[in-house]
């Protein structure tokens, strides 16, 4: 996950939190949070380095349309990452509230 870029580990997150999303249903919902168009030049090879790393799946719906899903891998890297971030969350809410 130390290799991943704040995108990339984003788009972990949209997947995790979603059942099979396709790519334009990654791409919503990032453009929602970022307030800005997301580029099928940034998505898909984002998309494509996360497979290629065994952090997603990659499946087909159709010919045209692929389906993500996260790996047991992805999801223990997500766990680790968040278990790493709430150490430094608790640690500043404590210091502000003291």
């Amino acid at each position: 996950m130390h290799d991943l870029t704040g995108f990339q580990r984003d788009l972990l997150y949209v997947i995790a939190g979603q059942d099979e999303p396709h790519g334009l249903a990654i791409k919503d919902e990032l453009e929602n949070y970022y307030e800005k168009e997301i580029h099928h030049g940034r998505l898909y090879p984002n998309l494509d380095t996360l497979v290629d790393k065994g952090l997603v799946e990659k499946g087909e719906l159709d010919r045209r349309t692929n389906y993500y899903t996260i790996t047991r891998r992805g999801s223990r890297e997500l766990e680790d990452r968040r278990n790493w971030e709430t150490q430094y969350v608790e640690s500043a809410e404590t210091s502000v509230t003291q």
